[in-house]
């Protein structure tokens, strides 16, 4: 499929693991949208329906699907046998790979004669090195469980990287980048040729940075003793981990990172601690990113807190001097949209992006059916 006959109107389904977010994506930018808060997958699909009794000629139909396995590409054409492969993989992502699949079969069902692809959060990150992706772990347990780090939000990361470089008026494939993605989940990525070369989160999503509900990085020992001597359940633990950690464990709040921030300025000491352990982890990991980037040219800030969070942008920033980084107080306080909030004179540029997983998405699916717009 090439030139004009390659899909134009891409409807894009992206299932989250609390919500589902829909669009129509033209090669003129994202036509119609809708969001569905605390969507649980299936029997809860009403909504697709309803947005395409809405949203008119659908050419091709984009997915994303957290997790594309230990042979999975940037993005796949969809047929039943590489649904059940996908389904398959539902324990490395259960908050988001059952959700996904249900939307998968829905359109299928809807829209039986269009066809559909999955834009993997793992697939950017398939250009990370043997050292970057090997855990060192026994070689047969890796080998037999396709134990590697895979990592997650690389259609954020690769949309941020593209869009961050643009505004400075670069290629990403000149500069060494990290991407910063910021919200309930949250993951960084080392960008260096235009390629990731290490990222935050692993084997899960609940690696790397402190997020709204999951831990981040623990130490395995810690892990084990808990389990041996502290007397909690494997089930127990993994749920705590995932579900009552990062700031909500912190802070005692729902973990949504405005109610930390109101509880810190309110002076509670709790939610104050959450937000200084959310800043160290994410200096902390920004460091090790331009590390594995060989430096830094390029910080972007994407994601909801990553966008619309200043504080978390100059406190960053903040201690981000010797990497080059210097923030500017009032382009960063004001900033709306895609903005560069870089101090004058900084030797490495810091920008805000509006997160675009559908246009990424949208742009695989092109790129994978056929020529359009696939540049």
């Amino acid at each position: 499929m090439t030139g004009p006959d390659a899909p134009a109107r891409v409807l894009v389904v992206n299932a989250g693991s609390s919500s589902l977010k829909l669009a129509l994506v033209t090669p003129h930018g994202t036509e119609h949208a809708r969001t569905v808060d605390q969507w649980e997958g299936a029997g809860h699909v009403e909504p697709i329906g309803e947005f395409l009794g809405s949203c008119g000629q659908v050419d091709a139909v984009g997915h994303r699907v957290v997790h594309g396995g230990p042979d999975g590409d940037a993005a796949l054409v969809l047929d039943d046998d590489a649904v059940r492969r996908l389904d398959a993989l539902s324990d490395l992502a259960p908050l988001h790979q059952p959700r996904a699949i249900a939307g998968i079969t829905e359109v299928a069902t809807l829209l039986p004669d269009v066809p559909a692809v999955a834009a993997f959060d793992t697939g950017f990150h398939r250009t990370l090195s043997p050292a970057a992706r090997t855990y060192a772990l026994p070689a047969a347990w890796n080998e037999r469980w396709g134990l590697r780090r895979y990592g997650f939000h690389g259609l954020s990361h690769a949309a941020a990287a593209r869009r961050g470089a643009e505004l400075v008026g670069a290629r990403p494939e000149d500069l060494r980048i990290v991407t910063c993605h910021l919200g309930a989940g949250a993951s960084l990525c080392a960008v260096r040729d235009g390629r990731s070369v290490d990222t935050t989160m692993g084997f899960t999503p609940v690696d790397g940075l402190v997020m709204a509900t999951r831990s981040g990085s623990l130490d395995p020992g810690l892990v084990t003793w808990l389990l041996d001597h502290g007397g909690v359940e494997v089930a127990e633990l993994s749920e705590a981990i995932e579900h009552r950690s990062g700031l909500r464990g912190l802070s005692g709040t729902s973990g949504d990172f405005r109610d930390v921030v109101a509880g810190a300025d309110r002076g509670d000491a709790a939610c104050q601690l959450a937000l200084d352990v959310f800043v160290h982890s994410l200096v902390r990991h920004v460091a090790a990113m331009a590390a594995a980037a060989g430096g830094l040219d390029l910080l972007v800030f994407t994601g909801g807190i990553g966008e619309h969070a200043p504080r978390v942008r100059a406190e960053a920033g903040s201690r981000l001097g010797f990497l080059g980084v210097a923030v500017d107080e009032g382009r960063n306080a004001t900033a709306t949209g895609d903005a560069d909030v870089s101090a004058p004179g900084a030797e490495a540029r810091t920008v805000v992006v509006t997160a675009r997983e559908d246009q990424e998405i949208a742009r695989l699916v092109r790129a994978t059916l056929g020529s359009f717009g696939a540049d």
